[in-house]
């Protein structure tokens, strides 16, 4: 890793800031100006089209259903097409095509693509040259990169800051993110000449080697996409790839839980939680942690997240590190200054839409949605939940994320929903059983609940599952509420209050109105 075009820039000069605009600046190496997109509602590459945007390409676009990532595109004027695949869907004028890596080789539109001799592109190969390396800060992780990566993003900003007159224009970060801001209503955000960038770097498909980041961050490894990396040591020797791609001046910070065998592989300094870095905790209400970050030779002051979780305690923690460990130091602000103006900025920061995100609250039944969709994950949630809802019965919809995930750590998953007082099991979304000879539906897991002694039933589809959710809750809170019955709107003829979460990381999120309808007209009369 002794690339010279990797070497970090101890100061803004004028030569250094022109350089590192020219970084942002004109359209991306290797790609013409007329790009199609394929899969154009991935995560990853609709955040990816709105920086081509700004980088002065013009796109288009195709992908099977709409979303929110498909409607803001389209609201920035990125035409995109809706439906199954056809040749002809392929604009007459497209110059290249960029996909996500769910779509397969036998793709109409790809095949048209290939007969015109059309530049043909997975979202991971084009990764690398959105993110220059003198500036980019990649975040990497089983659990907890997306939230970290928008966290890491607000650290920035507020570091950024320290380093200007007042009144004078602070060149604002950068981010790519596999989820949107829940207040900025994006995913990506176009940084300015001389402003950070901050990457989620995701290990399916081995797409974060595609970067060569000035630092790095690492959340957490624990097994995950096996069936892509077959193993968990194959998962484990990915991830010490990409902490070797870090610069050698630049800075690791990973999480407690990384295997020493993966951070022995960074050329550069280490920073591990619980070692370099400790978190003092001070309190907590409802689920939302007050702390305090000690690193070497500095310390944050007290920080209340917005976001509720000890894990979210954690990726702040890591987030504010890497500001402050490298980026303050590139710059020439005193730590302890920039950790504070960091902490400033992450003490603002209201989370990202599918983590813990409120969809409402229908009489007193709150509902959340997270994207939970692993074991830890669901573990971790229901247990924020069980602090964010004291005393309320957990009532949760759960829909499984691939049915090789779901065969493979089906005894997880079961002692995982455990903590809920009742589970809907969904459909499982997506299926890749042709990949991995491993596979288990939603029956076999609500037998294996079942057996546990957890109230589960299966749901079906999303909608139909939704219902099921909807019918169980209000049968445990009592038929008539509101009609004299003893209690509130939201509780039962004993007292009882319930809270609903939807978990999943498919798309089972598209049925929020619909639930909070069927919760509306579902629930008690209004006295």
């Amino acid at each position: 890793m002794s690339d010279p075009d990797l070497a970090l820039t101890p100061s803004l000069t004028p030569s250094v800031a022109a350089a590192l605009a020219d970084d942002f600046r004109g359209l991306v190496r290797g790609l013409p100006r007329r790009v199609h997109l394929l899969g154009a509602g991935g995560a990853g590459l609709s955040g990816a089209a709105r920086l081509l945007l700004a980088r002065g390409h013009v796109l288009s676009g195709h992908d099977l259903e709409a979303s929110t990532f498909t409607r803001g595109l389209q609201g920035l004027g990125v035409p995109v097409a809706l439906g199954a695949s056809e040749a002809a869907a392929l604009p007459p004028d497209a110059e290249a095509v960029l996909r996500s890596a769910a779509i397969p080789e036998d793709d109409p539109q790809r095949g048209a693509a290939r007969r015109r001799g059309l530049v043909d592109l997975k979202y991971s190969e084009v990764l690398g040259r959105l993110a220059p390396p003198r500036r980019t800060l990649a975040v990497a992780g089983t659990h907890g990169k997306t939230t970290a990566t928008w966290m890491l993003h607000h650290a920035l900003s507020g570091v950024a800051a320290t380093r200007h007159a007042p009144g004078a224009p602070v060149p604002r970060p950068g981010a790519l993110v596999g989820g949107t801001h829940r207040t900025l209503g994006t995913n990506a955000l176009a940084p300015e000449p001389g402003g950070w960038f901050a990457v989620e770097a995701c290990e399916y498909d081995r797409s974060f080697l595609r970067l060569a980041p000035a630092g790095a961050l690492v959340t957490n490894v624990e097994g995950d996409h096996l069936d892509y990396y077959g193993s968990l040591e194959h998962l484990e020797r990915a991830f010490a790839r990409f902490v070797d791609r870090v610069h050698p001046g630049g800075l690791l910070v990973v999480g407690a839980e990384v295997p020493e065998r993966v951070e022995a592989c960074a050329p550069c300094e280490v920073w591990r939680l619980g070692r370099e870095l400790r978190v003092d905790l001070l309190s907590e209400r409802e689920g939302r942690y007050e702390f305090r970050l000690r690193g070497p030779g500095w310390a944050t002051p007290p920080l209340r997240l917005r976001v509720p979780g000890a894990f979210n305690v954690e990726n702040a923690a890591l987030a504010l590190a890497l500001a402050t460990g490298l980026v303050a130091r590139e710059e020439g602000v005193a730590a302890s200054e920039a950790s504070a103006c960091a902490a400033a900025c992450l003490r603002r920061f209201e989370g990202v839409e599918r983590r813990f995100e409120p969809w409402g609250r229908v009489g007193d039944v709150p509902v959340v949605h997270d994207y939970a969709h692993h074991p830890t994950e669901v573990a971790a949630t229901l247990g924020a939940a069980r602090r964010v809802f004291p005393g309320r019965a957990l009532h949760v919809l759960f829909q499984p994320h691939q049915h090789s995930r779901t065969a493979r750590f089906l005894p997880e998953f079961v002692e995982a929903l455990r903590a809920a007082d009742r589970v809907v099991v969904a459909e499982v979304y997506g299926a890749r059983a042709h990949i991995d000879s491993q596979a288990a539906g939603s029956e076999e897991l609500v037998t294996r609940l079942r057996r546990a002694g957890v109230d589960a039933r299966l749901g079906g589809g999303p909608e139909s599952a939704g219902a099921a959710l909807v019918e169980g809750l209000w049968e445990g809170l009592g038929e008539g509420l509101g009609e004299g019955l003893e209690g509130g709107p939201g509780e039962g003829p004993h007292g009882e209050r319930a809270a609903a979460l939807v978990l999943g990381a498919g798309n089972v999120d598209r049925i929020r109105e619909y639930l909070l309808d069927r919760l509306a007209l579902r629930g008690p009369a209004p006295r």
